[in-house]
């Protein structure tokens, strides 16, 4: 069952990655990479990584939550969701991509692996997470908190007018100057 999971998600995931560059607007793009990502979460899940799973789950969620909201908020069709190409320059993002993905399987390839030492922790989940973040886990997930309100405060205060340039207020039916 642990396989067939692993195979449906990782099908999810590489159609998901495609479709970003194939639907037609900046909305569904968004939707797409998410899927994609949250796919991917599942299977780090699945391979027993539960403190990446979890991780790339939520972070991407709400980066595309936030991606999203900024769209509504700031685009100037309807929530990005007019016809539009994701895609600039083909042949030069064909050649680069290409080159890109052999160089890196030559290198997985051809580069001398190093032999493991020792054995795993037993927890490693909890090793990995004080790896990543030594003590200061509790201090980073405040932080991220005030980070976003500082940027929802710094956008609010940066802009004195509504989403489509009008003047907010008792005025707003005015053309914008």
């Amino acid at each position: 069952m642990a396989i067939v999971a692993f195979v449906v998600l990782g099908v999810v995931a590489v159609a998901a990655g495609i479709a970003v560059f194939t639907v037609d607007s900046m909305a569904r793009a968004t939707f797409s990479l998410a899927l994609s990502f949250v796919a991917v979460g599942g299977e780090l899940l699945l391979l027993g990584s539960a403190y990446l799973g979890v991780i790339t789950i939520l972070m991407m969620v709400m980066e595309m939550a936030i991606m999203a909201v900024f769209m509504i908020m700031f685009m100037m069709n309807p929530a990005g969701l007019m016809p539009m190409s994701m895609m600039h320059n083909r042949r030069g993002a064909l050649v680069v991509s290409v080159a890109t993905f052999l160089a890196l399987a030559a290198g997985s390839l051809l580069v001398p692996w190093p032999a493991r030492r020792g054995g795993p922790p037993a927890d490693p989940t909890r090793a990995l997470g004080e790896a990543v973040m030594g003590e200061k886990m509790l201090v980073m997930m405040a932080v991220s908190a005030v980070l976003f309100a500082t940027m929802v405060g710094a956008l609010v205060l940066a802009t004195a007018r509504g989403r489509y340039d009008r003047a907010a207020g008792p005025d707003a039916r005015e053309e914008p100057s």
